[in-house]
């Protein structure tokens, strides 16, 4: 029998270990609890995560414009999903430590407007969630069982709780992956008969040491080129005991071959008459005959 949509994704949340929190519960966070194991570790109801993630894909929808939504994760594993996930949907990321008075402080030079606030986890992206609450912008975040869904102070908050594990890697890139898949869904980008083609994976953290590895894995080696005999072709007379200038050991040239070499006239020539020292002897001045000096005033 083929599993409906939901049933899929709740398989999906179930293999990526989004339904285990921790050992501590919140007051707030009770009522997504399904049971609590043995060894003290709080079970979600994936039920409830699934129809909260429906819930957040209508808000993020709602919005016209995507650069209105900001996706924010201080943790590194969530870090790479929300660059993914803004990629897909058009919305912003910001990943790292959140610059105090982003969306307070106007006179700051990165001071942005959002209209919805993505986070990743309450507790490390407490700043952010708390300016939020000052100027009255509504904040979805990914909350485990630990998790206070009050800001500090008790000003607003956490207005729309996504009950999961957001301290795993893998649960953490599959609960964005989910989200984005369904916000296209809503939009019409993606469908049945158009599914979306993009893997999972794709929003998992990875390890620095195991990028590195897989990009010299891929690193081909060098193409080894056969010699090409073309150029090396030998002149005329080499296949007879001349090398390719035409010329046998003895130092003879080959018959008919042009060498391009005219006869030797330095030391192997004949020595002057007299030995190498009157051929190197200066020649003798020559003497002019005075001229009589012509007058040219005769002539006019």
């Amino acid at each position: 029998m083929e599993l409906t949509q939901r049933e899929a994704d709740v398989q999906m949340l179930l293999a990526a270990s989004c339904h285990l929190g921790t050992k501590n519960c919140t007051a707030q966070m009770e009522r997504y609890v399904y049971r609590r194991r043995s060894d003290g570790i709080y079970v979600f109801n994936l039920a409830r995560t699934w129809e909260k993630l429906q819930l957040a894909a209508r808000i993020i929808v709602a919005i016209e414009n995507p650069q209105d939504i900001i996706a924010i994760s201080a943790r590194p594993y969530g870090q790479r999903a929300v660059l993914k996930f803004a990629h897909y949907s058009g919305a912003k990321a910001t990943v790292g430590r959140h610059t105090p008075g982003t969306f307070t402080n106007q006179i700051q030079k990165g001071f942005e407007e959002p209209r919805l606030l993505i986070t990743t986890d309450p507790r490390t992206d407490h700043q952010s969630i708390k300016e939020a609450a000052y100027m009255n912008i509504p904040v979805i975040a990914f909350c485990d069982t630990d998790s206070d869904l009050q800001a500090s102070g008790g000003l607003g908050g956490v207005d729309v709780a996504i009950p999961a594990n957001n301290k795993g890697k893998h649960s953490i890139g599959m609960l964005f992956y989910m989200l984005t898949r369904m916000v296209l869904q809503m939009r019409g980008t993606v469908s049945a008969a158009n599914p979306w083609d993009v893997m999972v994976d794709m929003f998992f953290y990875r390890e620095p040491e195991e990028a590195k590895e897989e990009g010299a894995a891929e690193e081909a080696p060098a193409v080894e080129y056969a010699p090409d005999t073309g150029f090396q072709a030998a002149l005329p007379g080499a296949e007879e005991g001349y090398d390719a200038y035409g010329y046998n050991a003895a130092g003879e040239a080959a018959t008919g071959f042009a060498t391009g070499f005219e006869p030797a006239t330095g030391f192997d020539a004949a020595p002057a008459p007299g030995g190498f020292e009157a051929a190197a002897a200066p020649a003798a001045p020559v003497e002019y005959a005075a001229q009589p000096a012509q007058d040219f005033g005769a002539q006019f």
